[in-house]
């Protein structure tokens, strides 16, 4: 049960979610937003809690999150859920991640195709164990047909280990003369990542206060605006991914171009 205080903090943030959201300019929403999900271990350390614990208050997180990226328009919403780098840490820290992907998604895949939530995995997906594998590949087949929102879940994913996976990919096709050297360009390692057809992110957030991107869509956030909020993920709430949107919208974004005066 919920406690009152609680209570009246979620009440205080749907409000002011609401405010927020009347803000924002519909016509400027990034089409893509991407998210480190950091601090969830912080978050359960200042609490004596187990780090799992924290974990799951992150993964309770993404709700009000995905919430309001369908309110505000958003398209695409890429969630940094397990680096390939993750697999370093604790046995049972990582076999209790992989049981708590498989039972939020399971619990939660009605609702998301009801909000006509459509979910996709980014990242190598036959690495995972198979119960987890199989609960995901299950998600995007039920989901594959809805349209408001793409939630992509980045799992045993690495920015270095796609654009690596990527020129492997041209690389064999190459030396089995599928390809001229001479066309592998940039759009051809484009074309040749994870997920081709999802557009770059237009804005990264970051949770925790951290000023790195820890091997997150190298490729593609090129030319993302970053937000960082010191807020750790288990409390960053709808009003928080707002308030990214509107600064985001204060931005002049140039693409490396120089603003000619006059």
């Amino acid at each position: 049960m919920a406690s009152p205080t609680g209570t009246l903090a979620n009440l205080y943030d749907a409000l002011r979610g609401g405010s927020l959201l009347a803000k924002i300019d519909g016509a400027r929403v990034p089409a893509h937003v991407a998210v480190i999900m950091d601090g969830n271990g912080r978050w359960a350390a200042n609490r004596g809690l187990p780090r799992l614990d924290g974990h799951r208050a992150g993964a309770e997180a993404i709700k009000p999150v995905v919430q309001g990226a369908t309110q505000a328009g958003v398209k695409y919403l890429t969630l940094y859920s397990f680096s390939s780098e993750n697999w370093e840490r604790p046995t049972d820290e990582v076999a209790g991640l992989m049981s708590l992907f498989t039972e939020m998604l399971e619990r939660e895949i009605d609702e998301l195709d009801r909000q006509q939530v459509r979910v996709r995995v980014l990242g190598r997906i036959g690495e995972l164990p198979a119960k987890t594998r199989d609960a995901f590949t299950a998600g995007e087949e039920r989901t594959r047909r809805n349209e408001k929102l793409q939630l992509i879940l980045a799992l045993n994913y690495g920015g270095r280990l796609e654009i690596a996976d990527a020129t492997r990919r041209l690389a064999k096709e190459a030396a089995e003369g599928r390809r001229e050297v001479d066309s592998i360009d940039v759009e051809a390692v484009a074309a040749s990542l994870y997920a081709p057809d999802i557009p770059d992110p237009d804005l990264l957030i970051r949770s925790g206060g951290d000023m790195r991107v820890s091997n997150f869509l190298l490729w593609q956030i090129a030319y993302a605006e970053m937000w960082v909020t010191k807020k750790l993920w288990p409390d960053f709430s709808r009003a928080d991914f707002f308030r990214a949107l509107l600064d985001f919208q204060g931005r002049q974004r140039r693409f490396g171009r120089v603003e000619s005066e006059g």
